[in-house]
């Protein structure tokens, strides 16, 4: 018995072990391809700030992508496009953590006995990432960078670099200032990562049919990922358009997140909910994909390498 209670033991011990190895090596992984894949696409993401910043006016200040590009390129030169990179780099490690290791936590608890996870819990799961992620890196790493684009358009910009644009920021406002946007942030991100991993998880199910262990490529991850990521974009792009405006520098307009709604509807009408649409959807699709593809192809290695049975 007592030899049993040791075996049991070092069993449950290894397993821990080789959680924590997985979530390390996903995180980093995960993290390391979404800093590259930023680094490549960022100007999407700069040129999708803009344009949601960009209030209705007479005339707005840009006509549309092109000249949004052709503007920032002729105004600030080709860097102008990578303004507020740093924020997200600096975050993209610490959020895949969470979120794959908040995913991870929830999928495991609601597994059943075949170790299947189904879509409805697959979004349930996602939902719950989304949402720690958002509270504990997402708003004020997102906050940061919105304010950083923005700045760069204002007569007299005033943040020199990440560190000294944080500590204006924290000096003005306090740290308070650095979650702006937080209710809008929570929706956008519970909202991306629901819809990412509902679609996901669907998607290979439906793929695997009846046999759980039928492996899936990475071409095939990479294609699931891409339809997830353009789900994401098409159902919550209006919630991101609040939460950039609501982290903008133009944000003390706004009482709240739903006053923000409400006047964008007011004063601008219902497509300026889904400004920024294309350019989000060719970042968003990419590195959607490419965390995916990451995630799982790790999964698998450790799945050879580590067994604990």
């Amino acid at each position: 018995m007592v030899e049993v209670a040791v075996l049991l033991s070092h069993t449950e011990d290894m397993a821990t072990l080789r959680e924590l190895v997985e979530t390390v090596w996903e995180t980093g992984s995960c993290g390391l391809a979404g800093g590259i894949e930023i680094c490549i696409t960022f100007p999407t993401e700069y040129v999708k700030t803009q344009l949601q910043l960009d209030e209705k006016a007479n005339p707005p200040r840009y006509k549309g992508i092109g000249d949004c590009v052709k503007q920032t390129v002729h105004d600030h030169g080709i860097r102008g496009l990578y303004r507020g990179l740093s924020s997200l780099l600096y975050g993209s490690i610490p959020k895949s953590a969470v979120r794959f290791g908040m995913f991870e936590f929830l999928s495991n608890q609601m597994r059943d006995e075949q170790g299947r996870l189904d879509s409805t819990r697959g979004l349930i799961c996602g939902l719950g990432a989304g949402v720690a992620e958002a509270v504990a890196v997402v708003c004020p790493m997102e906050t940061v960078k919105v304010k950083f684009i923005h700045d760069q358009t204002s007569p007299n910009p005033k943040y020199r670099g990440f560190f000294h644009g944080v500590r204006e920021i924290v000096r003005e406002q306090g740290l308070k200032g650095t979650y702006q946007g937080l209710t809008a942030t929570i929706l956008k991100q519970g909202s991306n990562q629901a819809i990412r991993f509902f679609v996901m998880t669907s998607l290979k199910n439906w793929y695997k049919g009846d046999n759980p262990n039928k492996v899936i490529n990475p071409v095939l991850t990479g294609v699931f990922g891409a339809i997830a990521g353009a789900a994401s974009v098409f159902g919550n792009t209006p919630l991101d358009v609040v939460k950039t405006r609501m982290q903008g520098l133009e944000a003390h307009k706004y009482k709240n997140t739903w006053d923000c709604a409400y006047q964008i509807m007011k004063h601008e009408g219902p497509l300026a909910f889904y400004k920024g649409t294309v350019p989000r959807l060719g970042r968003v699709c990419l590195d959607v994909a490419i965390v995916f593809i990451i995630y799982d192809e790790v999964v698998k290695f450790l799945n050879k390498v580590w067994k604990t049975d």
